[in-house]
């Protein structure tokens, strides 16, 4: 659906996009991360023709861009960098301008295809009042909405859930789970690791240009060889154990240098430690991001 080649993109001395080598497949839901200034949004505008790419080669849809452009975006539905709008406009106003600007869709179901896309996105309520009145999540959701307006194949989004309260983050994210059940494939740019980490299927992650990291979300999630015991006997555990075998987490949690759950459940319980919680550990997605990247604890992820 989308793979680039040694796709670069140069200001100057500046090499804001550095050779990089995506591979989105048909069926994915991929997050795209970076920390700030990796060159995210440039990838991004790169693969909708918004931004001539210095050097390499992209494919979108099984075609070369941007000279594939007028037959490929039909079926491509974006939201980049947040929606633009007439703020004297209506909701509904702006999405028929938006697809009488465009190409692919038939007139003839304009106006329905408008409707549905509004109730998608939960503003079928609001889609008469001016847009200079909606919120920031508001406006958000019509930009989505924009972008399902040709039942898309592809959906390129960055930052779709921004300004949006947790229950409206919630909506966004069972929306793409159904389109995604449907067929269409999600390149999804976000900052938020918790959304990707329970949306995504495929990460990618960018650090200074460069793509760190490419995989499957699950294969980078595997255990990792190790027991994490909740207990409030720590010490006893501890010596149970054997001090070399065993870490202490900031929250107290002990990590056993054993991938053998079971048999650590059954070792700590026949010696009277009580186990609250007991699971093969796994890393998080922020862990994994910023081993790729290189990054310290600070660092902002993008």
């Amino acid at each position: 659906m989308i793979v680039t080649h040694a796709l670069a993109k140069r200001y100057g001395q500046l090499h804001a996009v550095d050779g990089i080598d995506l591979d989105v497949r048909e069926g994915d839901i991929y997050g795209f991360l970076g920390a700030n200034g990796s060159g995210k949004t440039t990838t991004v505008r790169m693969l909708l023709g918004l931004v001539h790419a210095t050097s390499g080669e992209i494919e979108l849809l099984g075609q070369p861009m941007p000279s594939s452009a007028r037959t490929v975006l039909p079926q491509v539905g974006a939201l980049i960098e947040g929606p633009a709008a007439y703020g004297h406009l209506s909701g509904r106003a702006n999405l028929l301008l938006f697809d009488a600007a465009g190409r692919g869709g038939s007139r003839r179901t304009r106006r329905t295809r408008v409707g549905d896309a509004l109730e998608q996105v939960g503003l079928a309520g609001v889609g008469r009042r001016p847009v200079r009145n909606y919120s920031l999540g508001m406006r958000q959701r019509l930009g989505l909405a924009g972008a399902l307006l040709r039942a898309p194949r592809l959906l390129i989004l960055d930052e779709p859930t921004n300004g949006l309260d947790p229950q409206g983050i919630h909506e966004i994210r069972e929306l793409l789970q159904s389109l995604h059940a449907q067929g269409t494939t999600v390149f999804l740019s976000s900052h938020l690791l918790a959304e990707i980490e329970q949306l995504c299927t495929r990460v990618g992650v960018l650090d200074r240009g460069r793509l760190v990291l490419q995989e499957q979300l699950a294969d980078l999630q595997k255990p990792t060889g190790r027991t994490v015991v909740h207990t409030p006997d720590a010490e006893a555990a501890r010596v149970l154990i054997g001090e070399g075998l065993i870490e202490v987490l900031d929250d107290g949690a002990l990590v056993i240098a054993s991938g053998d759950a079971p048999a650590v459940n059954r070792a700590l319980v026949e010696a009277g430690i009580r186990v609250q919680e007991l699971a093969p550990q796994r890393r998080s997605l922020e862990q994994v991001v910023l081993e790729a990247a290189g990054s310290s604890g600070d660092r902002s992820v993008r």
